[in-house]
């Protein structure tokens, strides 16, 4: 049981699903029972971390006195989508996580533990960081200070193995950093490609997505922020893509 435990963690972290393992795998019946009953304990494991941010989101809302549709408004997300969150039903992606902390005028930390103390200087040691995921993405909040909630900053892992095309786009300005691997930004109708020691900066608005090259995972830091009131104004257009989740 133990191994088992182990295992799922490893697939956690890796981005790779059990179904996956088992195809590159060639694992037996016997191998898919081991697989299913390693599913089941990472489910269980990230249950109690969907259910935390849940609650956390819940009374963040009910203490500004907002409805789920007055949210959904504010944030341009559904409520449907918001109302599920709020369940532990469902696992947001980073840019409804950035949304949510932009509407809440929080830190994006702040959605999955409560505020650190209010001082000059917040340390967020290694041991401590969080681990969350959303859409082929494992992320970690690297501040949860109140007072600093303007600066957004993570450190992500864009797994090789993340599926999809769909692009998302939040309020702000974006500023990403190589740490390994080659990343590809796919940022309104160009893309470009990173290697470490490579840095992007661009405006969150318009349609967005990262993936990894050649087939290994992407190291990353991201720094979200708000944009100044003057900021240049994104071509509508960019309204045909699917907004943030």
């Amino acid at each position: 049981m133990v191994l088992r435990g182990y295992l799922a963690i490893f697939l956690k972290v890796l981005g790779v699903s059990p179904a996956d393992y088992c195809c590159h795998t060639g694992k037996t019946a016997i191998g898919l029972v081991f697989m299913s009953e390693a599913t089941k304990s990472l489910e269980h494991s990230v249950e109690p971390e969907l259910a935390r941010l849940g609650g956390r989101l819940r009374g963040l809302r009910t203490a500004r006195g907002w409805t789920l549709e007055e949210l959904a408004e504010r944030s341009g997300l559904s409520k449907a989508f918001l109302s599920r969150l709020e369940a532990g039903s469902r696992q947001p992606s980073i840019a409804a996580v950035l949304t949510l902390a932009r509407v809440y005028d929080v830190a994006m930390g702040e959605l999955f533990e409560a505020p650190a103390p209010d001082e000059t200087c917040i340390v967020v040691r290694g041991t401590q960081a969080a681990l969350h995921k959303g859409d082929g993405i494992l992320y970690v909040p690297l501040s949860r200070a109140a007072k600093f909630s303007n600066m957004q900053p993570i450190r992500l892992t864009v797994s090789a193995d993340r599926r999809g095309e769909e692009r998302y786009h939040h309020e702000g300005e974006e500023w990403v950093y190589i740490l390994s691997g080659r990343l590809r930004l796919l940022l309104g109708e160009r893309q470009y490609d990173l290697q470490p020691g490579d840095a992007a900066h661009f405006d969150a608005r318009l349609p967005h997505r990262l993936a990894a090259m050649d087939g290994v995972d992407v190291e990353a830091i991201v720094v979200a922020c708000s944009l100044p009131d003057e900021s240049i104004a994104v071509d509508h257009r960019s309204r045909n893509h699917r907004a943030v989740k």
